[in-house]
């Protein structure tokens, strides 16, 4: 009898977290929250590093931003059933922005997603866990590293890095010095000024990159895949374009 009263128990217990995650089965959106909250911290310095832990990103230079001031926008939906209640939390200290999501439990479904208005004139690096990144506006330094998710950067000129473990890369971007590499991925960049310096780099995935019609000293490799350089080369140019692969192809051309 015993046997048996565990036995249902058991799938009484089964059973119950069944319905649970049926009700969680539509994976939460952060776009789904209609009321975003919104705060403005104040700042001080050269350089704002933004560190996040697991939320999408939308980077901006603002303009209209007041000196001193990062305003940022923060979206979060989700449940947690069986497990402590979510929690998301901001802070800026030291010139750093952290931006944490707690999120745990047997059954727990959240989505994040913060939008960094950034006053013009401070450099900007980005550091996240598990996110995508979007960036756009930037004349000063960027630098963006993601352990697991895409990064798209546009309409920037400044010193520009981006770094993924797990991620594709893509630029659309005046940037006259742009290093970018990631370890899974495909890279694309596409130069709207001639650059003094491009050092592109996949251990798995595409890398191409377009440039403006000049002549360039290029240095294209890829252990398991085709190389198309179309683009003027001259190893005295003062224009160096490196572009390399491991497993994929490489391409170099002018962009149309």
């Amino acid at each position: 009898m015993a046997a048996r009263t565990v036995s249902a128990r058991t799938f009484a217990a089964v059973g119950a977290v069944a319905v649970l995650v049926a009700g969680l089965s539509a994976c939460a959106s952060a776009s789904d929250d209609k009321d975003p909250e919104h705060r403005s911290f104040a700042f001080q310095g050269d350089t704002l590093t933004i560190d996040a832990d697991d939320s999408a990103l939308e980077i901006v230079a603002a303009d209209g931003n007041r000196a001193g001031e990062v305003e940022v926008t923060r979206w979060f939906q989700g449940s947690v059933a069986l497990g402590s209640d979510p929690e998301v939390t901001w802070s800026i200290d030291d010139g750093r922005l952290k931006l944490r999501t707690r999120c745990s439990g047997v059954v727990a479904d959240c989505a994040t997603k913060h939008r960094v208005e950034v006053p013009r004139g401070i450099a900007v690096t980005v550091k996240t866990d598990d996110g995508s990144v979007r960036a756009q506006g930037f004349r000063d330094a960027l630098e963006i590293r993601t352990a697991d998710g895409s990064v798209r950067v546009s309409d920037s000129s400044g010193p520009l890095e981006l770094h993924s473990d797990d991620g594709s890369l893509r630029a659309d971007v005046s940037s006259r010095r742009v290093n970018a590499s990631t370890r899974d991925g495909s890279v694309r960049l596409e130069l709207g000024a001639v650059p003094d310096l491009v050092d592109t780099r996949s251990d798995d995935g595409s890398v191409t990159v377009d440039l403006p019609r000049a002549t360039y000293k290029v240095s294209a490799e890829s252990d398991d895949g085709s190389v198309d350089v179309s683009v003027p080369r001259d190893d005295a140019s003062s224009h160096e374009v490196t572009a390399r692969t491991q497993d994929g192809k490489v391409t170099v051309r002018t962009a149309n």
